[in-house]
């Protein structure tokens, strides 16, 4: 998974990216297109296919097939940009710490994978300051939360 626009996702086994806002979470069975600003915890998205800078990610209701879910978030200090790869430090050392809280058990142990939507350059002008952190499940598309789920 990789994504990319006025932020960036990059995850432990995938590419860099990047994030844009999202409207509120999707209710149903229709799938949204939000933007990347506007995503938060409790969102799922059909984002798998989503590659470079992005400004909208498609969201689905949880209770329905999608391939990711933001689990966790964090701003950035303010201050002038410090680089992609200093965001992307940043988002690996947020997303981890908050992994085992949110799936019961240590990355090392599980088979989920995560990543994360950080700002860019633009972004950052603009007054973007989120870290989204995201999971996934390798084998494909879940149904529901992945909170707890202990795998």
């Amino acid at each position: 998974m990789a994504l990319s626009g006025c932020g960036a996702i990059l995850g432990a086994a995938q590419e860099a990216a990047q994030e844009v806002a999202t409207p509120a979470a999707p209710t149903g069975t229709e799938e949204v297109t939000s933007d990347v600003f506007s995503i938060a915890v409790g969102d799922c998205l059909n984002d798998e296919t989503t590659t470079g800078e992005v400004e909208e990610v498609p969201t689905i209701a949880c209770d329905q097939p999608h391939d990711s879910e933001v689990y966790a978030e964090t701003e950035v200090t303010d201050g002038e940009f410090p680089g992609a790869e200093a965001l992307d430090q940043q988002a690996e050392d947020a997303c981890y710490t908050e992994f085992e809280t949110f799936v019961g058990m240590p990355y090392e142990e599980s088979v989920l994978l995560y990543s994360w939507y950080v700002p860019t350059e633009q972004s950052w002008a603009s007054g973007d300051r989120q870290i989204d952190c995201i999971i996934s499940d390798p084998e494909g598309q879940v149904t529901g939360t992945l909170a707890n789920a202990m795998r």
